[in-house]
């Protein structure tokens, strides 16, 4: 719901540094993986409870992940970059709530199994809707750049990083934000669901 706002906000920034790295000869997969390690050493902290440095590391985890996007478009976008990139968002968005259930078992585990099936409902719906989309060539006009068809929601990627950073600021309520989140991912579902059977034929 927000991303294309914040976005528009800081890409006149992300362009700049990404002019400046690729001066540098850095790529985007580079900044895409480094992106990704970081966000793993940001999971460890929180698995062991450092949740400030956690949440430190996750956000510059995700500063990457905006600037690999910029780097791309001042350089040649490739279907293996852009392939990439979703597949290690993935892969670290399940991070952060496994990480908090294996920093405190016995309070956050079932709210963070609730939150990751929430995340699969979002996820799923999110790819099969862009497949689909590719299939029927429909294009994606809000948000261009990117390397498929980008469908919104209630919680995209600028929602789930501030229920990431109240987790991390208020450890003691991740049950209470995890499942509020995973209602806000019910509703994203459904309305995708809602979405696709009403373009698709």
């Amino acid at each position: 719901m927000l991303d294309r706002t914040i976005q528009s906000a800081i890409k006149p920034v992300l362009n700049r540094a990404a002019q400046g790295l690729v001066r540098l000869g850095i790529g985007a997969d580079a900044v895409t993986v480094t992106g990704f390690v970081v966000g793993m050493a940001a999971a460890v902290a929180i698995a062991f409870q450092a949740y400030l440095l956690g949440l430190g590391l996750l956000l510059a985890s995700r500063l990457m992940d905006g600037l690999d996007g910029a780097v791309a478009r001042a350089t040649q976008p490739t279907d293996r970059g852009g392939f990439l990139d979703i597949t290690l968002d993935f892969l670290f968005y399940a991070s952060i709530p496994l990480a908090f259930a294996i920093a405190d078992p016995a309070h956050n585990a079932l709210p963070a199994a609730v939150l990751l099936a929430a995340f699969i409902g979002t996820g799923s719906s999110f790819l099969a809707f862009a497949v689909i989309a590719e299939k029927h060539q429909v294009p994606s006009t809000a948000f261009p750049d990117k390397s498929f068809y980008f469908l919104g929601g209630l919680t995209e990627a600028t929602e789930t990083l501030i229920a990431f950073a109240a987790m991390c600021l208020w450890p003691q309520w991740f049950p209470q934000i995890a499942y509020g989140f995973a209602v806000l991912c019910a509703i994203t579902i459904a309305m995708r669901i809602g979405w696709g059977w009403q373009r698709f034929r």
